[in-house]
């Protein structure tokens, strides 16, 4: 290794001279402006405008409402108000699902459902109570919450769920109060019967306090993906260094290490090699940092390890193929695919149900939404595989062989064509 300036050389050229050269600034200026424009409609086109963009939000309607009806009418208050709850309520923005208590629970432990509402088994006797000396308290619904989905998404549902039961109430006091009036029912009264329901909000599938209110998930998932990301470009450049297809520059000081006539194909296989190796210190030390300094809250340790190391190695390859495939625009392309066009369709941050319809495209295969499903599985709900484990494993095996096929496809093809990358360079 020797010193860049101790050549024997002096510099000849000035910066300014070639910095009048057009066609110097074309290609650098072209990709960054692209990369600069593509990047703030991607990051900031997913997460500006939720509400305009919510479409079959999962909600739960639980009526435990036993009745019988009030004198006169046909149905009970709790079958009333859920009739009113879903007809208040854009259809194309909720998509409300009757459920039984049990179903609701279930459907909540595995992440199936943002929210819940929950008519009680007394409700109709409570609204009726309100018209007599019996009255103690207004009649209450429960507004669950599922925070393991997300502090975002959580809220939208408890928001769409409150101004649904409000609506409701205001519904059903209208017609209590017609009918209270015609009876000469006293003034004070009517003003309770007017709005007659309490709406209380609680956590329905409750997390551990050092969740992050949700968000543990996500940013566990984003080291993960960075971590390979940043790794695999660290490992693709580095053994270009060592093979001697590219110079080893550390400040000032400038090597180049004698070529080694190595193929395209086990040149891959040499980086692919290295970063399975690599990921198993990464994923480990990513672990350690998060769960044992930090105190993340986790459970299924071993699971979580192992499901870390593959989706880390499924990313990591898939940097190897894309660098392998595209050669110096590769790590710009992986950044595409692994970061810019998988956090706004990830769903992590912001429900799917609430991103442009682009991103829900690009839901279905981006490998961070994958990742997310499992680790949230992992770390909310209890490692079931109906909350998005069995996805999880299944898009990452999934990319494990693509980044195989692609990459290996690839240097194959190059070789064959003799499309060797350097002229062989002597010590």
């Amino acid at each position: 290794m020797t010193s860049a300036g101790s050549g024997q050389q002096p510099s000849r050229v000035r910066a300014v001279v070639v910095a009048r050269r057009a066609r110097l600034w074309l290609v650098p200026t072209v990709l960054a402006a692209l990369v600069a424009l593509f990047l703030s409609l991607l990051y900031m086109g997913g997460i500006v405008n939720p509400n305009d963009s919510l479409r079959d939000l999962p909600i739960a309607l639980v009526d435990k409402d036993q009745g019988p009806p009030l004198p006169g009418q046909r149905q009970t208050v709790g079958k009333q108000l859920s009739q009113a709850v879903v007809s208040s309520t854009p259809s194309d923005k909720v998509k409300w699902r009757r459920l039984s208590q049990a179903q609701m629970e279930d459907q909540m432990a595995s992440g199936k459902i943002y929210g819940a509402l929950v008519i009680p088994d007394d409700f109709t006797a409570s609204v009726a109570a309100l018209t007599t000396s019996r009255a103690t308290e207004r009649p209450a619904l429960s507004v669950l919450t599922n925070p393991g989905l997300g502090s975002l998404g959580s809220a939208l549902a408890s928001q769409i769920t409150q101004s649904a039961a409000h609506r409701s109430s205001l519904e059903i006091g209208r017609q209590l109060t017609a009918r209270a009036t015609s009876q000469g029912t006293d003034s004070t009264l009517r003003v309770l019967l007017s709005d007659p329901v309490t709406v209380t909000t609680r956590v329905g599938h409750p997390i551990g306090r050092h969740s992050g209110l949700g968000l543990t998930a996500f940013y566990y998932t984003l080291l993960l993906v960075l971590t390979a990301f940043v790794g695999g470009n660290i490992i693709n450049n580095g053994v270009d260094a060592g093979l001697g297809y590219t110079d080893n520059e550390i400040g000032p000081w400038h090597s180049r290490r004698p070529t080694v006539p190595i193929s395209r194909t086990q040149t891959l296989l040499l980086k692919m090699i290295m970063s399975a190796g690599i990921a198993v210190i990464t994923t480990s030390l990513t672990m350690v940092a998060t769960v044992a300094i930090l105190g993340m809250d986790a459970s299924h340790l071993p699971l979580l390890w192992i499901f870390s190391y593959c989706a880390s190695l499924a990313v990591g390859l898939g940097v190897q193929a894309i660098n392998a495939a595209f050669g110096g625009i590769g790590q710009v392309v992986s950044m595409f695919v692994f970061i810019a066009l998988a956090l706004p369709s990830s769903g992590a941050t912001v429900p799917l149900q609430a991103v442009p319809d682009f991103y829900r495209f690009l839901a279905l295969f981006e490998p961070f939404r994958q990742v997310t499903d499992g680790v949230r599985a992992i770390l909310y709900f209890e490692a079931r595989a109906d909350a998005g484990l069995t996805r999880g494993w299944t898009m990452i095996v999934i990319g494990l062989a693509v980044a195989l096929v692609f990459g290996f496809a690839m240097t194959r093809y190059y070789d064959r064509k003799g499309l060797h990358r350097l002229v062989l360079q002597e010590a």
